[in-house]
């Protein structure tokens, strides 16, 4: 028996619908070009950041990783193991420089952490003019660093500084403020205060703006004065906040340089103002010995990054309980 075959007319339509599938291309290639095309500018954003983090971040990282167990003399290169380590812990000055970056520190966060809170909390109150106080308070962020810091060199000047002016018109004895080793880091960290404080005090008005105003009425209703509210409604409606700014500025502090460089040059009085990467400065600008510098950098890079993870971890207990 023959096949059956279709009329002239439905076989010519069938030929024109068969050649029009096959010129055309698949579903999943045209959807995948029509998604390339759609995409294209924010994969081309995307492609850059990654190239500028991997040339100025990780590349860095990486090189300073390797630096810190090698040696380079007379433009050679030679592997040293844990000699770069075994340099810095020989040397006198990490421990001072350690107590020094601890004690600034423990300073920072009793006046850095406090008083940007408390700013906060002032400022949350004003009905009126809140636009006004939080570009007064950003205010220092936005001046450069070193602006900022020659202004308070002048203001702790023994001879003109405005501090020691006003102490002398209240009859109180005048300081040496940056020349006293007792006092020249406390000077340093009410410095780095006033430049840093901005930020952090503009995220904690922000915070504390999303908190229900219904909590504060029946904190009140309960007979709870501004105290009590701010321990029972406000720290644990900000807790989260809290939490995460106290890690950034304790890895911020420990990284301290600005400050007790263009204050104190450096060291300042006996040493008192020595901070950890300004040992690595010396180590790789004034020593010309970039595998301790680098050495010291991977302690402190380790240190910061075990204290992060465990302050993560007990923070998700404390939440889990």
């Amino acid at each position: 028996m023959s096949a059956p075959t279709l009329p002239a007319g439905e076989q010519r339509e069938a030929c024109v619908s068969d050649a029009a599938s096959r010129s055309r291309p698949a579903p999943r290639r045209e959807a995948f070009v029509r998604a390339v095309g759609r995409n294209l500018s924010a994969h081309a954003f995307l492609i850059g950041a990654v190239l500028c983090f991997s040339f100025f971040s990780w590349y860095p990282m990486v090189r300073e990783f390797l630096l810190a167990f090698q040696k380079t003399e007379d433009g050679r290169t030679t592997w040293a193991g844990w000699d770069n380590l075994r340099t810095v812990f020989a040397d006198p000055a990490i421990w001072q420089a350690w107590r020094g970056t601890l004690l600034f520190t423990g300073l920072a966060l009793v006046l850095g952490f406090a008083v940007p809170f408390v700013v906060a909390l002032v400022i949350n109150e004003f009905r009126h003019a809140q636009a006004y106080l939080r570009l007064l308070v950003y205010l220092p962020v936005m001046l450069p660093p070193v602006a900022s810091v020659l202004l308070f060199k002048y203001l702790y000047d023994p001879g003109y500084g405005l501090f020691n002016t006003v102490l002398d018109a209240l009859h109180l004895p005048q300081q040496q403020w940056l020349q006293d080793p007792d006092t020249a880091m406390l000077s340093v960290v009410i410095a780095a205060t006033w430049m840093n404080m901005g930020g952090a005090t503009l995220i904690y008005l922000a915070a504390l703006q999303s908190i229900p105003g219904e909590l504060y009425e029946a904190a009140e209703l309960d007979g709870a004065g501004v105290l009590r509210k701010i321990w029972h409604v406000t720290i644990p409606q900000t807790r989260l906040i809290l939490s995460l700014l106290l890690l950034m500025q304790i890895v911020a502090t420990m990284q301290v340089f600005t400050e007790p460089f263009l204050l104190t040059n450096g060291a300042g009085p006996e040493g008192s103002t020595t901070t950890v990467v300004y040992l690595i400065y010396q180590y790789a600008f004034n020593f010309n010995d970039y595998g301790a510098a680098a050495a010291l950098g991977l302690l402190l890079l380790v240190l910061l990054a075990g204290f992060s993870a465990a302050y993560v971890r007990l923070s998700r207990t404390a939440d889990d309980t």
